[in-house]
């Protein structure tokens, strides 16, 4: 795909966001789906600055809507709007921003940390209702360790306390 090209899947969470911004209201889904968009799968939209920097990032861990457009669209003004880890983004920053969506697969559990690798999957860390996910191919994640350790910081899970671990592939949309 040339650079100057995004996917339906960004283009949709792109005009959520900005449309949510501008007028406090949903978008509705395209009338027509393309194949990417019309399975269920859980989502994330992640939001940086041109410098890169993280803007906002939310997402499911497994399906909540009927399709992946509807899903994209949720957790876009989501991750504008309800990233308590940032204020909600403003019209006057929408120029600036870069826009990814990450279509999860099925988790599946593992047994140890061998069957993971943070540049090829993504991890679900768990202990009891608490659980913490971390994408895969983050920049500085470059261990199983770091990984799962920031995962369970995610879900409030203090070191050393018993984890259930899940792994899942994404297939990233720039």
């Amino acid at each position: 795909m040339a650079s100057n090209e995004h996917s339906p899947l960004v283009d949709l969470a792109r005009r959520t966001i900005e449309h949510y911004v501008r007028t406090g209201r949903v978008l509705a889904p395209p009338e027509e789906l393309p194949p990417e968009m019309q399975g269920r799968a859980g989502v994330f939209v992640s939001i940086h600055k041109k410098d890169g920097s993280l803007r906002g990032c939310i997402g499911t861990f497994e399906p909540t809507q009927s399709n992946i457009a509807l899903e994209i669209i949720q957790n876009a003004i989501s991750a504008a709007t309800r990233d308590p880890r940032f204020p909600p983004i403003t019209e006057d920053e929408l120029d600036d921003l870069q826009i990814s969506v990450d279509v999860l697969s099925k988790p599946e559990r593992v047994n140890s940390l061998e069957e993971l690798d943070p540049k090829k999957y993504g991890v679900i860390v768990q202990s009891g209702w608490r659980r913490g996910l971390l994408l895969p191919d983050l920049e500085g994640v470059d261990t199983v360790e770091q990984q799962v350790a920031i995962a369970m910081r995610k879900a409030g899970i203090a070191p050393g306390e018993p984890v259930q671990l899940y792994r899942f592939t994404v297939k990233r949309y720039h």
